[in-house]
C-alpha cells in the first residue's frame, strides 16, 4: 500500500520535507516544481510510514486503500508522472551556504501584504530568529488569496491558514491590519524604520480582453465575482444579474472553472460553506442553467489543473459537455503527445477531455459546456450583454516550440445573458516602487527589486508572490518563492549591504497608530475570526464572514 495526493494539494511541499525516502515529487529543488499543478507520491518508493499525512496542512493525502471511486484516477496521475519523471538518486553534495550561519538577531524586516506569500516569508524569517517582523495589510483581515480567492466549496485548501496562526504568538512578529502603504505610511518610511522591506501584495486586478463591448453592463471580470462571493469588503456591494439562463466565461483556468462551478452549484450545498451571505442569497435566486467556458487554444493547453476537471466530472447534478471535434487530437497536439518532454499532466488533460466527450448524456438539469480553440472577437448587445462573437482557431507551433492559436474564417455567435472575463490576474503599481506595466509585476531578479534603468538591485527592497513572478502556481507555490526572496535578503544582510535600522519598532508603531487609529493586531483578528466561527455554528456553516469594516470594528470594540 502507498499514499496518494488528491485534489486539495496546496503544493507547499511540507510533505516533501518529512518524507524519509524522498518519494514525493517534484521537490522544490527540481525544475518542474514551480510549474507543477500538484505533487505526487511514487508508489514504488513509498514505505507507508504516514509522515506526509501528518504533515499535510490541507488534509490532501489518503491511503490507497481508502480512496473513493471518484478519486481512483489519481492513481493513474501518479503513475503517469513517474513514467515521465522516474525517481533518480541525487548524489550531489548540497551547496554550502556560509551566510546561513550568520547572526540575524539584529535584523528588522517589514512585510507588505498578508496573503500566503507574505506569511511564508514571515515564517521563514521567524525561523532565522530575526529581531522583528512588521507585517502591514490594508484590509482589516489577513490571508489574502487564501480567504478571498479560494472557492468556498474547497474548504480543505483554506486550511493552509492554520499554518500561519503560530506567528501570532511570536514576540518578534507584529501584524498591522488596516494600514495601507502609500496612504498611512510611505515606502521611504518603511525603509527608514527597517533594514529591508518585502512586498507581497499579490495581483489584485484583472487582465483585459481588449475587444469591443468588453465594458458593456453584464460583462464582468471574474476576479470581481470571485471576490464578491468570497466576501471581500471592496466588492460586497457589487451586483450581478443572474436572471438569464446562460453565462459565458472567457478563459479556461482554475478561476474560470471555480466561477462555473459556483454558478451551477445547488445553493443547498453552498449553504454549508463559508460563501458570503449576500452571494448565497443571490445564487438562490439565480436562473443560470448553462455555463459555457471558452478557451482560445486546445485542450492540451488548457490552463485549468487536472484535479479541477476531475472534480467537475464527478458532479452528478451537472452535465459536462465537450465537442468531440474540439478535443480531437490534431497534428500539433499529436506532436506534443509524441514528445518525451511533454508533461504527464498535459497528456492527462487530453485523456480526460476525450473520455468526457464520449460520455452519454446524463440528463442533469444544468450543463457546463467546455469549448476549445475559440476566441472572442466582440461582446455585443444594445444596452446590456446579449451575445459573444467567437472565431474558431487552428493550432500552430511557434518557432520557440509554443502553441499558437491562429484565427480562421469560421465564426460563431453565442447567446449570453452574462459574461465573465477570466484571462488572468494582474498586479498593480506599488507607490514608491518601479513597475513593469507589460507583465504587471515589480521588476526583480530572484526577489531583489531592481532599478529598471540601471538593472541593479535597489538596496533593502524585495518582492515575493504574484507581484514578483506574476499570477502563476497555487497557494503552496508561494512557499518556495518566498524562501528564494528571503535567501536573497539574508545574503545581502550577511554581506553588509543593508544598513542597520535607525529607529526602534515602537517608533513606527506610534506613527501607525497616529495615522490609522483603527489599526488592528493579530489578537484583534482572532476576535473577529472567533465571532465569524460562532456565527457559523448557529447557521451550521464553517463561518459567516463579515463583509464590512464597521461590523469587524464593532466586534473588536465590544471586547
Amino acid at each position: 500500500m502507498s499514499f496518494v495526493i488528491l485534489q486539495s494539494c496546496c503544493n507547499d511541499a511540507s510533505c516533501v520535507a518529512v518524507c524519509p525516502v524522498d518519494c514525493i515529487h517534484p521537490t522544490p529543488a527540481e525544475a518542474g516544481f514551480m510549474r507543477a499543478e500538484m505533487l505526487h507520491i511514487d508508489p514504488e518508493t513509498c514505505i507507508d510510514c504516514g509522515a506526509c499525512v501528518d504533515e499535510c496542512p490541507v488534509d490532501a493525502i489518503r491511503a490507497e486503500e481508502d480512496l473513493l471511486e471518484s478519486d481512483e484516477e489519481y492513481l493513474t496521475l501518479n503513475a503517469d508522472y513517474f513514467a515521465v519523471h522516474p525517481v533518480q538518486t541525487d548524489s550531489a553534495v548540497p551547496e554550502r551556504k556560509s551566510w546561513r550561519k550568520s547572526d540575524f538577531s539584529s535584523l528588522y524586516v517589514a512585510v507588505v501584504g498578508s496573503g500566503p506569500a507574505a506569511f511564508y516569508a514571515a515564517l521563514d524569517l521567524q525561523s532565522r530568529k530575526v529581531a522583528g517582523i512588521e507585517m502591514f495589510e490594508r484590509l482589516p483581515m489577513p490571508y489574502g488569496l487564501a480567504r478571498f480567492g479560494v472557492a468556498p466549496d474547497h474548504p480543505s485548501t483554506k486550511a493552509v491558514t492554520d499554518t500561519f496562526r503560530s506567528l501570532g504568538k511570536k514576540a518578534n512578529f507584529n501584524l498591522n491590519l488596516g494600514v495601507e502603504v502609500g496612504q498611512h505610511i510611505s515606502h521611504a518610511e518603511l525603509l527608514e524604520h527597517h533594514d529591508a522591506v518585502i512586498y507581497a501584495v499579490g495581483a489584485s486586478s484583472d487582465r483585459r480582453l481588449d475587444i469591443a463591448g468588453e465594458d458593456l453592463p453584464g460583462s464582468h471580470a471574474a476576479t470581481e465575482f470571485v471576490a464578491w462571493y468570497n466576501g471581500h469588503p471592496d466588492y460586497a456591494d457589487r451586483q450581478f444579474d443572474l436572471s438569464g439562463e446562460r453565462a459565458v466565461i472567457i478563459g479556461n483556468g482554475n478561476v474560470a472553472l471555480d466561477v462555473a462551478r459556483i454558478l451551477l452549484a445547488d445553493p443547498l450545498s453552498l449553504a454549508s460553506t463559508d460563501i458570503a451571505q449576500h452571494a448565497l442569497v443571490a445564487l438562490r435566486k439565480s436562473n443560470i442553467r448553462e455555463v459555457t467556458v471558452v478557451g482560445r487554444r486546445g485542450v492540451a493547453q488548457a490552463a485549468y489543473a487536472n484535479p479541477e476537471m476531475l472534480a467537475l466530472l464527478s458532479m452528478e447534478d451537472i452535465e459536462v459537455v465537450l465537442a468531440p471535434d474540439e478535443v480531437a487530437t490534431d497534428e500539433v497536439t499529436q506532436a506534443l503527445l509524441d514528445s518525451g518532454d511533454t508533461e504527464s499532466s498535459v497528456r492527462a488533460k487530453v485523456r480526460f477531455a476525450q473520455a468526457a466527450a464520449g460520455r452519454e448524456p446524463s440528463g442533469a438539469g444544468k450543463r457546463l459546456v467546455l469549448r476549445y480553440k475559440h476566441s472572442p472577437t466582440s461582446i455585443d448587445g444594445l444596452e446590456v450583454v446579449e451575445r459573444v462573437q467567437l472565431v474558431r482557431n487552428r493550432l500552430e507551433l511557434g518557432s520557440d516550440g509554443s502553441v499558437i492559436a491562429v484565427p480562421t474564417d469560421d465564426v460563431e455567435t453565442l447567446h449570453a445573458d452574462v459574461v465573465f472575463r477570466s484571462v488572468g490576474y494582474r498586479g498593480l503599481p506599488v507607490p514608491g516602487l518601479p513597475f513593469d506595466d507589460d507583465r504587471g509585476v515589480v521588476p526583480n531578479v530572484n526577489g531583489r527589486v531592481i532599478d529598471p534603468v540601471t538593472r541593479t538591485p535597489i538596496p533593502g527592497v524585495y518582492a515575493t508572490g504574484w507581484i514578483k513572478r506574476g499570477p502563476t502556481g497555487v497557494i503552496g507555490t508561494n512557499k518556495k518563492c518566498a524562501g528564494e526572496t528571503v535567501d536573497m535578503l539574508l545574503q545581502d544582510y550577511a554581506a553588509g549591504t543593508l544598513r542597520a535600522s535607525r529607529h526602534p519598532l515602537n517608533a513606527i508603531r506610534e506613527l501607525i497608530h497616529e495615522r490609522s487609529p483603527d489599526v488592528l493586531t493579530f489578537n484583534d483578528w482572532n476576535l473577529i475570526d472567533r465571532a465569524e466561527r460562532e456565527a457559523g455554528k448557529v447557521a451550521a456553516r464553517p463561518r459567516v464572514k463579515f463583509v464590512d469594516v464597521k461590523s469587524m470594528m464593532d466586534v473588536v470594540r465590544a471586547r
